[in-house]
């Protein structure tokens, strides 16, 4: 018999076996992320914030609410009040758009009242920690992927190269043995 201490499976079975381990993982971190930002046990523990008189500036480009939290819902910001101290605006004849900027001021008791100080009172809704969380791990992922898919094709280079080496190497062998042998004639 041969003696097989020290050989391996080879070179091919080790580089397919190395790629599909590589896919596999990949396969297994998407199941784990998809399943993460599909859950919708997240939206419950969502909290509201509010601000009470947050003094701006009130003119004909509108006025930017600067109280949001950084982890506001665009679209979740109500208006619950404004005034200048002695008038309140009717809340119909102002508009909040998704990312707190305060326009479309029509009433005409303001006429007078444009570009000076006013108090805006509104609250808005907040993402939870662990939506956040899910979010940020999401995109992480897919950069992470976008990363490892820009690599994928250097290393099947380098593979292509070590099998080739392998290749001379074993033919080299190969070769240093058949003329060692010499001819039997």
């Amino acid at each position: 018999m041969f003696n097989k201490k020290g050989q391996t499976a080879g070179l091919i079975t080790g580089l397919v076996f190395g790629v599909a381990s590589l896919v596999i993982g990949v396969i297994i971190a998407f199941v784990i992320v998809s399943t993460l930002t599909g859950a919708d046990l997240l939206e419950g523990s969502r909290t509201t914030g509010s601000v009470s008189n947050e003094t701006g500036y009130l003119n004909i480009t509108g006025y930017q609410l600067t109280g949001i939290s950084s982890s506001y819902i665009p679209g979740g910001i109500t208006l619950t009040a404004i005034n200048n101290g002695t008038d309140v605006i009717e809340l119909t004849n102002a508009t909040v758009s998704s990312t707190g900027l305060v326009t479309n001021i029509t009433d005409e008791s303001w006429d007078g009242v444009a570009n000076s100080g006013a108090n805006f009172t509104y609250t808005y809704s907040e993402y939870s920690v662990e939506e956040l969380a899910t979010d940020r791990l999401s995109a992480n992922f897919t950069a992470g992927v976008d990363n490892v898919s820009g690599k994928i094709p250097t290393v099947l280079l380098v593979a292509a190269i070590v099998l080739i080496l392998g290749v001379l190497a074993l033919l080299i062998a190969t070769w240093q043995r058949m003329r060692v042998g010499g001819s039997g004639i």
